[in-house]
């Protein structure tokens, strides 16, 4: 009989590419990992893998595995669901990706609504790069992920994760107030009219780097990035104190009055915020119940 926590080590093999990978997520030794897999290749009486380099690469028997794996691993989150919905509260610990501004301007308030309303729910909540974070919760470190779309900028798909939309968040220029640096920030009223003047930006690979830069290019010139985090409260302060110029999502200002000058941009392009969920779990109560109150927070957002 195969064990089903040894398939699972494989199918995490598949998803993470790497022994290393698969044993920092689950927190394991990599020799551990590697006996384990050792284990189930005896208990399969088939190769599942073999050594392509420094890598390990799958087998078509281990190929075969990980496919029927993948339907076991959803299954038992569709029969976990099942029970769910026959209970009377709803219950159990729900695990959240999100990114900076969805923590600091939606979050809090699901979490209280949430609190409010099931008080048997636990949720926990972990800060992660968009990107990253619906990998996660492909792979089952996470239940739901608060993740980004820029224009023109499509964030990766999995298959079996479910995306609905939460909001429209406008981007926007955003500038020094009067007075608080170069006086050509004052004069600006247009991206073009920032070309020689200092950028803050978040680190390169990230989507909104790669949008921002676009942005600038598209308007000819090349971006000056003199400060780079991905800390956006970080970015209001360089641009506040008067030291750099940035392209920022409307949620970022979300409870706070900016002091701060906005400039709409052509076309006033925004960012799509979605959720995603795997779709095996797509009807536990305790999911539906997290996507509900972070819907009407992202209701009450002052956008258009």
């Amino acid at each position: 009989m195969l064990e089903m926590k040894r398939l699972r080590l494989l199918w995490e093999l598949h998803a993470r590419g790497t022994v290393a990978a698969v044993a920092e997520a689950l927190n394991y030794s990599p020799s551990a990992v590697s006996q384990q897999l050792a284990v189930l290749e005896r208990e399969a009486g088939a190769q599942l893998l073999r050594r392509a380099g420094r890598t390990l690469e799958l087998t078509p028997a281990g190929e075969v595995l990980v496919a029927e794996t993948a339907e076991l691993l959803a299954g038992l989150e569709r029969a976990e669901a099942a029970l769910h919905r026959v209970r009377e509260a709803v219950v159990g610990t729900i695990r959240v990706a999100a990114f900076q501004t969805a923590m600091l301007s939606v979050l809090p308030g699901a979490l209280r609504r949430l609190r409010e309303r099931y008080p048997g729910l636990r949720v926990e909540v972990v800060q992660y790069e968009p990107g990253a974070a619906l990998q996660e919760t492909w792979i089952r470190s996470f239940d739901l992920v608060v993740a980004e779309q820029y224009p023109g900028h499509a964030a990766e798909h999995f298959q079996g994760l479910d995306r609905e939309p939460l909001t429209r968040d406008p981007i926007r220029l955003a500038v020094p107030p009067s007075g608080a640096g170069d006086p050509r920030f004052d004069r600006a009223e247009r991206i073009e009219d920032l070309a020689e003047l200092p950028w803050v930006m978040e680190p390169q690979g990230a989507a909104t780097r790669h949008w921002a830069e676009q942005a600038c290019r598209t308007a000819g010139f090349e971006p000056d990035v003199r400060y780079e985090t991905a800390d956006l409260q970080a970015h209001i302060g360089f641009i506040e104190s008067g030291n750099a110029v940035a392209l920022l999502p409307g949620l970022v200002h979300v409870g706070a009055a900016p002091r701060l000058r906005l400039i709409e941009l052509p076309d006033r392009p925004h960012r799509t915020v979605f959720t995603a969920v795997r779709a095996s779990q797509g009807r536990h109560p305790a999911l539906a119940a997290v996507r509900e109150a972070l819907a009407a927070e992202a209701a009450r957002l002052p956008f258009d």
